[in-house]
């Protein structure tokens, strides 16, 4: 026999030899990999779950090795998609924006605004307080008003206005410009405070009580003024058209705040930084919902509002938006686990 002949069976043995070692491990990661792409997750053992990463470091391996010993080029091919394709599995990204979306949207947002509990109920009573707060304080004493209410939307705001006064800001052309841009100032005062109730809990929650407070202490100034007026319920109307929605992720942010900031002051068994995190996973997913929650409130407070000019039309719609942010935080998805 030619020595050419013997070192290729020699190649050949040795190729045949490395492939039966480990030609089980690579069909098990094969059969891992391949379910987890065909999304039968509920297919594969916890055994095999639990394997995966081990799977891949030993098939990576193995690539190594091939490629060191030369082996032959179908083996190289096969191994090398195989571990691209583990990776992908084990450390690549593990959904698509449309997948996040989904769950998202899907139930694990209105999960994670559960999930918040006790700091919901914090922040509504803190918010419900400064709306009572702001009312004291101006019935007490109007002059307290000007200090509560930003000094620009005094044109016809004011205490000792006239009630045809007032019912020109809510209803009709007459009043639409400086109320426009009265709302538009809500919007964007309740977007900042939004942002700055959650920023603000990571100083144990304190400053996000206290800015809700602040915040809240104006409407109830407002409530007020129309009160006197007898145009309490035509307030809220106008204001509920996208105030529900705009009230409810300032709730959200507000809550999200107070969770980080609690984790933080109680961390129970877990350190600081370890309880900051695991919190602030959620409070974050919590806060890209607000997010979503403010432009929607954006596009009522520009289109509904402006098109409905009567108090029963608003309040239907500020009803019909806050049942629905009600029912899916706090009835959808709740046998999802």
């Amino acid at each position: 026999m030619e020595p050419g002949s013997d070192l290729l069976t020699a190649a050949l043995l040795r190729s045949d030899r490395f492939r039966i070692e480990r030609e089980g491990d690579w069909q098990r990661l094969d059969a891992i990999v391949t379910a987890i792409e065909k999304g039968r997750l509920r297919r594969i053992s916890d055994a095999d779950l639990l394997a995966l990463p081990q799977l891949y470091r030993t098939v990576a391996s193995s690539l190594s090795i091939a490629r060191s010993i030369s082996l032959d080029t179908a083996t190289l091919g096969y191994l090398e998609t195989l571990v691209q394709r583990a990776w992908f599995v084990v450390y690549g990204p593990r959904t698509s924006l449309i997948g996040w979306l989904r769950g998202f949207l899907g139930g694990g947002w209105s999960r994670s605004v559960r999930g918040l509990g006790i700091d919901l109920a914090v922040a509504f009573a803190v918010m419900v307080a400064g709306t009572i707060v702001g009312w004291l304080l101006v019935a007490h004493d109007p002059d307290w008003y000007g200090a509560i209410v930003p000094g620009q939307f005094g044109d016809g705001r004011v205490p000792g206005a006239s009630a045809e006064t007032l019912r020109g800001t809510l209803f009709g052309n007459s009043g639409q410009n400086g109320l426009g841009v009265f709302a538009a100032y809500l919007f964007s005062n309740n977007a900042g405070v939004s942002i700055m109730a959650f920023a603000l809990g990571f100083a144990f929650g304190i400053p996000t009580l206290l800015l809700l407070v602040q915040n809240t202490a104006m409407l109830g100034a407002m409530l007020w003024l129309y009160h006197g007026a007898g145009l309490t319920i035509d307030l809220i109307g106008w204001l509920s058209v996208h105030g529900t929605t705009e009230l409810f992720a300032i709730l959200l942010a507000g809550g999200a705040g107070l969770h980080i900031g609690r984790s933080m002051a109680f961390p129970g068994n877990r350190s600081v930084l370890t309880a900051a995190s695991e919190s602030g996973r959620r409070a974050a997913q919590v806060m890209a919902g607000v997010v979503l929650m403010l432009i929607v409130a954006a596009g009522l407070e520009g289109f509904a509002r402006q098109l409905v000019d009567n108090t029963p039309g608003r309040l239907a719609i500020g009803g019909f938006m806050l049942a629905g942010w009600c029912a899916y935080f706090f009835a959808f998805g709740l046998r999802r686990r």
